[in-house]
């Protein structure tokens, strides 16, 4: 906090500094033009030769990196000025760079300014219970495992689970929705939301750099550091361009010895309208995104959303909640009883979201669980562990079967109906013997089937749903939700092969939206990868290119709106650089503009494109989602 305090500080002395010189210069310029006061020669010297010097070590440190900018056009131009005594010349041209700093101080003190105010939200102080007492600790204190107290009107601290209390929670500054949402007993709090109504006493799961706010503030630190393949076409273009322009002048004046002429083609040129506005851009998106509960992993990812043509996804989690119910549970040879103690016991080990289903279905049911050893899970496909010594075995068909266990025609038959009928059916197996069947079911996401629509209106040309569930489960799901192409029963191994499969048979840009731990290697592969952000596990999280914060299908037409928006505005600007250039090229050959004209016409038209940059990820996007 401390660092970002400083660095604020630094900025904003980048800011003020460059305001007051331009000031000064704009001051000179108007009074000495409109004859409102007399501005000496001197004071127009004494103005540019500071002003040149930011100009100047910006040149040099780029030239130090093995970079060319145009500040080194620049730097010619007000070289070549101050050798022809064109102060007034010097001094608009500055005036432009000096706007242009000013810009791009303000564009990075802004997502400054953003994670200060995420920063805000992140509670100094954490009330803690240890050995018997309520005490205050720094938040930094705080452990996984900690039991915290929240009470009404506070902010949570950490990421953890609600161990008593019920409460309403405004989540608004990590999805971007400010309707207070019920929690209760086993739910799942952020760091950073509010307690609106009641109290709390949670269980830290999540602390410090783990915690939901700080990857958050991580997510968007790192953003700009992702160059856009458009961001790099300018680079490479800018030394073509100054390359361009230094071989024009040196042939002009070959031709026509007019150092004048020469002056001017340098005072158009050395526009750096480009470099600030096509960045500029990518970040006001970003930034715009971001409070969308959107995150975007940089201007690169920007870039491709627009070109997305196939979206892959999961199932549970994704298109449905991924909170999945026991509706029922068959057992063969053992009592119910007996049957939900060890899938209990053995589920208490997993965070997937039908061991949780599993847990509360058996605290329901008033079930002792104890606590399994050996525990292995295989993501996607099933757990097996010890408890009480004896052997349990908990997942799918295929699991089961590879391990030995296969059901009798009655047992298959059950097995066939339910999966007709739509639900996930779970197997459970000791040694050589299936002992249950636990049927389950989910919920769909409410904004899933406008999602899809809406995206196919936006020109994705088709969804495809890989899942582990069953193929009827898939089916009763897609046909809800406007999926044609269903591959079920795959493992993540398999989901990570179909989509490389797919994007050899398809070209284009594949996007993949998913929520869990089996569906991070898939999501990775992808060419867009979108991850479930409020409830989804964080190594997809981390894995992803976009986050959705409020697990809202709905963001991701609305990323594809922003993105082309975003696009459009730096398209847009690299025809009014073009179009401003060949103009002022023009006039200047015509000899309509002199060296004072071609650095007030360089000045007044690179206002254009910064201001234009402003509108990315608005105008018709925001229209359209309202």
């Amino acid at each position: 906090m401390k660092e970002l305090s400083n660095g604020n500080r630094l900025f904003r002395f980048g800011i003020a500094f460059n305001f007051f010189l331009g000031l000064c210069l704009l001051v000179a310029l108007a009074g000495d033009f409109f004859h409102v006061f007399n501005v000496t020669t001197n004071a127009f010297i004494f103005l540019s030769l500071v002003a040149f010097i930011s100009v100047l070590v910006s040149a040099l440190q780029a030239i130090y990196s093995r970079e060319v900018t145009v500040d080194l056009l620049a730097v010619s131009a007000l070289v070549f000025s101050f050798l022809a005594g064109e102060w007034y010349s010097a001094t608009f041209i500055n005036l432009m760079l000096v706007f242009a700093r000013i810009f791009s101080y303000w564009t990075e003190l802004r997502e400054r300014n953003i994670i200060a105010h995420l920063l805000k939200y992140r509670p100094a102080l954490v009330m803690i219970k240890r050995g018997g007492h309520v005490i205050s600790v720094p938040l930094e204190h705080v452990l996984v495992g900690d039991i915290v107290s929240v009470a009404a009107g506070a902010r949570v601290p950490i990421d953890g689970v609600i161990l008593e209390g019920r409460a309403s929670i405004d989540e608004s500054t990590l999805t971007g929705e400010s309707e207070p949402i019920s929690k209760r007993e086993g739910d799942e709090v952020l760091s950073s939301t509010l307690v609106v109504a009641g109290s709390l006493t949670v269980r830290a799961t999540r602390v410090g750099e783990d915690a939901t706010l700080s990857k958050i503030i991580a997510l968007i630190e790192g953003a700009g550091e992702k160059k856009a393949k458009t961001d790099r076409i300018v680079t490479r273009f800018t030394i073509w361009y100054i390359a361009g322009i230094f071989i024009v002048s040196f042939l002009t004046y070959i031709l026509t010895h007019d150092l004048r002429l020469v002056l001017s083609i340098l005072l158009v040129a050395c526009a750096d309208d480009i470099a600030v506005s096509v960045p500029l851009a990518f970040t006001v998106a970003i930034a715009r995104a971001a409070k969308r509960g959107i995150l975007i992993k940089g201007a690169d990812v920007l870039e491709k959303i627009p070109q997305i043509t196939y979206i892959m996804t999961d199932k549970t989690g994704t298109l449905t909640v991924g909170k999945p119910v026991v509706v029922h549970v068959e057992h063969f040879g053992k009592s119910l009883p007996q049957v939900l103690a060890l899938a209990g016991s053995l589920a208490l080990q997993s965070r997937h979201p039908l061991s949780k289903a599993i847990v509360a279905h058996c605290k329901e049911q008033g079930i002792d669980l104890h606590t399994a050893d050996d525990v292995h899970e295989d993501p996607g496909d099933g757990l097996r562990g010890t408890v009480r010594g004896t052997e349990v075995f908990f997942g799918r068909k295929s699991f089961l079967e590879r391990h030995g266990m296969h059901l009798l025609s009655e047992q298959n038959h059950l097995f066939e109906k339910y999966s007709r009928e739509g639900y996930s059916v779970t197997l459970m197996g000791t040694e050589d013997d299936v002992i249950g069947m636990l049927i389950s079911r989910d919920t769909l996401r409410t904004h899933a089937r406008s999602a899809i629509a809406e995206t196919c209106a936006l020109g994705v040309q088709g969804w495809t749903m890989l899942t582990g569930d069953n193929h009827y489960a898939a089916e009763l799901v897609a046909k809800e939700v406007g999926i044609t192409d269903i591959q079920a029963g795959v493992t993540p191994e398999e989901k990570v092969l179909y989509i490389e499969d797919f994007k050899k048979k398809h070209p284009g840009i594949i996007a993949m939206v998913g929520d869990g731990v089996n569906d991070a290697a898939s999501v990775a592969f992808a060419d867009v990868s979108i991850a479930m952000g409020k409830n989804g596990a964080d190594v997809s999280v981390e894995a992803s290119d976009i986050t959705l914060m409020k697990d809202n299908l709905n963001r991701i037409p609305e990323s594809i709106l922003l993105a082309r928006s975003t696009m459009a505005v730096v398209r847009q600007n690299f025809w009014i650089w073009g179009i401003v250039n060949v103009v002022g090229l023009s006039l200047v050959f015509m000899h309509v503009l002199d060296p004072i004209g071609a650095s007030a016409y360089n000045f007044v038209t690179d206002i254009f494109p910064i201001l234009n940059a402003l509108r990315a990820g608005g105008g018709a996007y925001l229209a359209r989602r309202t």
